[in-house]
């Protein structure tokens, strides 16, 4: 969750450990620092709050040095304020960490005993005094992090720097992602290869339980050194780096979310170019040893948002594959001892490819010899590493805490998965596989004529910024969406909001419909519409504001039905084939509530307490 950059150069590094974590903040905002060797001693500069509050702190105190460690930091032990801010450090060494060490209490009472006294409350400073502890016993820092890593328990990437070798810098993962960065006149590393655009030509993604050792010569050349888990020198591709700096801006936009929001036509356009062949119009995507044909079980594993694609998939395999589909959620899928069929497949889908709960559960599967496909946005990830088989969403960096076009590309895919099975088991034509990769094809297009209405949905978002509480309606594929809506709405305006079956409103969720509480209602016009309508009249009856998303179709129907009196807002959608409805519908929750939270003043990209890559459990 927390954001690592560390640079070594023959110039000040400051200035590019700030503008590399900016572009991580994303991952963590509750306070920054950044430490430097100078002098052989170790300055810092931590400051609570958001990376604006530290680099008001360097323009007043700026901090030279041509080796340094930057952090930003989302909370696991210890409030937000200086004192808990990273990097930790005593006169010996510097650290920054992401992740947890699981025991850190009891190493921290040993510690105490030997005298050794703790200014913070996190877990990370329990590794800036047990490293210390055998650097003072005479062993090297590469002696001194081996031991060190041997004591500790948990998932964390740590970046440590030392004072008296003022060259070095060592750095390694376990269980939380670091990438190594080339560059032409320094090497760097990150939590995120995005920390690293423009300076790094060639990115080296390290393996888990990897060490690498940085240094400098006093002719100011640059190596470094890998050991990996068993102790060995190893060697770890190096690969051209495609990221570009343009990728972490906003560009013309206020924020990152609406950016990425708009970029859904051309995201969704890449995913499928990479999974369709547009002149025969057939799905290549899955070329993978899977036989579909036998097989009886398919489980989806997945957190949050990518849990509500899942939910998405298991209508599109379920009907056209006519295969069974068990869709859990990750954090719980190990603690019920879940029963693996011979021969299943478990599909894990995540956008960052570190979900930490996913990767467990990836782990899990893999123990129980079952056959494992994942979907990620990140090449060369953990889960895209230990899977089986792998597919990319094409979606780009997504910066937004609250996930837009990752989610929409994954439901792009996980279309086309289920239009491979289909076909692979012999449930649909090879017509109606044309049929239904031509909808998806024209869905860009189709995406882009609703981006074009937004300010619809900046004038539609009045009715529910000043509510405590919202609800969202929706049938079949749309019900998921629902929930993502909510899910949406709770994270970038922070108003309780909730998803629901349009069907279950009356089994409870009904009693609580008054003025005061919004109704979002997805119902286009397909086979489960006459029921949504009944559903959405049953809201207006008593009192509640509805929005409707529907389609020409719908909305002819719905101002046929129901009085102009009652409080009822209709946002006509383009018409396109039930398939494709849940990824079209996913755009007009996503604009309402960025426009919710616009209108509430509340921070769209990073909201409070959230972080996007979640890599603790």
């Amino acid at each position: 969750m927390c954001g690592i950059i560390g640079i070594i150069s023959n110039t000040p590094v400051a200035e590019r450990l700030i503008t590399g974590l900016e572009r991580l903040e994303y991952r963590g905002y509750d306070s920054a620092g950044i430490a430097t060797v100078v002098n052989n001693e170790i300055e810092r500069r931590r400051a609570p709050g958001k990376l604006q509050t530290l680099k008001n702190l360097l323009a007043e105190q700026p901090l030279p040095g041509m080796v340094g460690i930057g952090h930003t930091r989302w909370a696991t032990h210890g409030a937000p304020n200086a004192e808990n801010a990273h990097p930790h450090a005593n006169e010996h060494v510097a650290v920054v960490h992401n992740g947890i060490i699981e025991n850190y209490a009891e190493i921290k009472n040993e510690l105490q005993t030997k005298g050794y006294t703790f200014s913070s409350e996190t877990d990370t400073e329990v590794i800036v005094h047990l490293l210390t502890d055998y650097l003072l016993k005479g062993l090297t820092p590469l002696e001194a992090v081996t031991q060190t890593l041997s004591h500790l328990h948990g998932a964390f990437a740590l970046a440590i720097v030392f004072a008296k070798h003022p060259n070095l810098m060592i750095a390694t993962r376990c269980g939380s992602p670091l990438v190594l960065g080339v560059g032409e006149y320094d090497i760097m590393l990150g939590s995120d290869a995005l920390a690293l655009a423009s300076w790094a030509q060639k990115l080296c993604y390290l393996e888990e339980g990897d060490v690498v050792s940085i240094s400098k010569n006093n002719n100011g050349d640059f190596d470094y050194q890998i050991i990996d888990s068993e102790g060995r020198s190893v060697e770890r591709p190096l690969r051209q780096s495609k990221i570009t700096a343009e990728a972490a801006s906003k560009g013309e936009y206020s924020h990152y979310m609406l950016k990425e929001i708009f970029e859904q036509p051309r995201a969704i356009g890449e995913t499928l170019q990479s999974a369709v062949d547009f002149e025969s119009k057939h799905i290549d995507c899955a070329n993978f040893d899977i036989n579909w044909q036998s097989l009886t079980r398919l489980t989806i594993i997945a957190c949050g948002t990518s849990y509500y694609a899942g939910m998405v998939a298991k209508y599109w395999f379920e009907k056209y594959a006519k295969l069974h589909v068990d869709v859990d959620i990750a954090s719980e899928f190990r603690y019920r001892e879940p029963i693996f069929c011979e021969g299943g497949l478990t599909l894990f889908l995540s956008q960052s490819g570190e979900t930490i709960d996913t990767l467990a559960a990836l782990n899990m599967a893999k123990e129980q010899k079952q056959q494992t496909l994942a979907i990620v946005n990140v090449t060369d990830s953990s889960i895209a590493r230990l899977s089986d088989n792998v597919l990319y969403t094409a979606a780009g960096p997504e910066i937004g805490v609250a996930s837009t076009k990752a989610f929409t590309t994954q439901l792009t895919l996980l279309a086309c998965l289920a239009i491979v099975a289909a076909s692979k088991r012999g449930k649909i034509t090879e017509e109606d596989h044309q049929r239904l990769t031509e909808e998806l094809i024209m869905l860009p297009g189709k995406i882009s004529k609703v981006l074009q209405q937004d300010q619809t949905f900046h004038k539609c978002a009045l009715t529910i910024s000043g509510a405590r509480d919202a609800l969202y309606l929706g049938r079949g594929t749309n019900y998921p969406i629902a929930l993502e809506g909510a899910l949406k709405l709770k994270e970038v305006s922070y108003i309780h909001a909730e998803g629901y079956p349009a069907g279950e409103l009356k089994h409870g969720p009904i009693a609580l419909i008054d003025s005061a509480v919004p109704v979002v209602v997805l119902a286009p016009h397909d086979a489960w519409f006459s029921k949504t309508l009944s559903n959405l009249q049953e809201v207006m009856a008593r009192g509640g504001q509805v929005i409707c998303f529907t389609d020409s179709k719908g909305e002819v129907e719905l101002k046929k039905q129901i009085s102009s009196s009652f409080h009822l807002q209709i946002i006509v959608l383009p018409t396109v084939p039930s398939f494709v409805a849940p990824i079209l519908y996913s755009i007009p929750v996503q604009l309402l509530a960025y426009y919710v939270a616009l209108q509430k003043g509340t921070d769209v990209d990073q909201p409070r307490n959230l972080a996007k890559s979640v890599t603790v459990e």
